[in-house]
């Protein structure tokens, strides 16, 4: 009896998604609960397994192709599962024998969770090149596959050809300078990677976010001195007894929470001609993926140690590299944190994370001279930014939450009497 292997519920306000790469070939066998394909949502990675044992007799949808809940990706064809005694040892031997002579052996396929996993940019490139993703080292923890594998991989392939090649003598002018390569010869090479899924959906709602609230963004510094000094003191024993180093995020959390309860339409969304104003805490941290941002989030945060912070964002990073993230980690939020700084970015101006109203930029930590007390010190110093939804944010407001800010990170001492 035909089984339909249909798009399931792809989970919260996600209706779509695309056929990231089939894990079984038509005539495979399958067993129920196996993985036969991969689907790439706006949000995150999904596997969808078969209902029963069987045969999977056709590919309704192939690879690339986009798809809704209930679309039908293939057809499996239910078969009993094939048990058979062991054989004789001699019986074996013949039969393998007269496999051999009668054909040459195709090299085994790996199963398909010991396959080279891939983002969907590696897979668009190797499929342009016509490589095997199977042959390109993997550097993430996970071992999947990234774009910039894949181009390590043809530079270095590249560069074992141009090995091979003789050098050509060069054609000499005058004094043996070597003439320029024509024009007509130089290498003027394009590339054209279909955007996925997820790029798409970051996309679209960066230029929404842009069209559908009146963002202003105003900036200020910090002097980290004090944060850089409690970090210095406790990353030992911080790191002895929680096993995770200490940063600065931590700090910026709860300070940020402390403006919050200060601010708290900074913690709110409009809905209509209404504003909904959050009485929780739940900070997304943008994180800068292989495969395009995204914003986990830090539910209940006001409720989380030092501790607890560091850790679940070393494990959000790990879960963004492998592809990992659930839709339950990237729900919600009511404000955003993110952090230019760990790419030396000295200023800019962070756009909303729709619906919310508030983003707090962080940026490079740069020693700069300053007055203190009528002289010139140099200190630790940060530029921040704070972009907001100027439909129920005003100026003064957004100004003292910038404030409390910076009054927490200076005085983090502070950030213990806010809890």
């Amino acid at each position: 009896m035909p089984i339909r292997i249909v798009v399931p519920e792809l989970g919260e306000s996600v209706v779509e998604a695309t056929v990231a790469r089939w894990l079984k070939r038509e005539g495979d066998r399958v067993a129920v609960g196996e993985a036969v394909a991969e689907l790439e949502t706006d949000k995150v990675n999904l596997e969808v397994g078969a209902e029963r044992t069987g045969v999977l007799v056709r590919i309704e949808r192939k690879e690339g192709e986009d798809v809704k809940v209930g679309d039908v990706l293939g057809v499996i064809e239910e078969a009993p599962v094939e048990v058979s005694g062991p054989p004789q040892l001699d019986d074996a031997i013949s039969s393998t024998a007269k496999e051999a002579e009668a054909s040459p052996q195709e090299p085994m396929r790996p199963p398909a969770k010991e396959r080279a996993k891939a983002t969907p940019v590696a897979k668009s490139l190797a499929q342009a090149y016509g490589a095997d993703p199977a042959q390109v080292p993997a550097s993430s923890p996970g071992g999947r596959l990234t774009k910039e594998d894949f181009q390590s991989y043809l530079e270095r392939q590249k560069a074992a050809r141009q090995a091979e090649t003789p050098a050509t003598p060069a054609v000499t002018a005058g004094a043996g300078a070597s003439q320029p390569v024509p024009v007509a010869e130089r290498e003027r090479r394009e590339e054209r990677v279909r955007m996925s899924r997820r790029r798409q959906t970051i996309a679209r709602r960066l230029v929404e976010a842009q069209r559908a609230a009146a963002t202003l963004t105003i900036f200020s510094e910090i002097d980290m001195s004090a944060v850089m000094e409690t970090r210095h003191r406790r990353k030992e024993s911080f790191q002895e007894q929680h096993g995770v180093s200490l940063g600065i995020i931590p700090f910026f959390v709860h300070a940020t929470i402390g403006a919050l309860k200060r601010c708290p339409l900074l913690n709110a969304e409009v809905q209509g001609d209404e504003m909904v104003l959050k009485r929780y805490y739940d900070i997304g941290i943008a994180i800068a993926a292989s495969e395009g941002l995204v914003v986990p989030v830090l539910r209940d945060a006001d409720w989380m140690s030092f501790a607890e912070i560091e850790k679940a964002i070393d494990e959000y990073v790990r879960k963004a590299e492998e592809g990992a993230l659930s839709l339950e980690d990237l729900r919600g939020g009511t404000f955003t944190i993110t952090n230019g700084g760990v790419f030396g970015s000295l200023l800019s101006t962070p756009i909303l994370n729709p619906p919310q109203v508030g983003i707090l930029g962080l940026h490079k930590i740069e020693e700069r001279p300053i007055a203190r007390g009528g002289e010139i010190v140099i200190r630790p110093m940060m530029y921040v930014a704070l972009s907001f939804d100027h439909r129920i944010v005003d100026g003064r407001e957004a100004s003292l939450f910038l404030g409390r800010v910076k009054d927490l990170i200076e005085d983090p001492e502070a950030l213990w009497l806010e809890r």
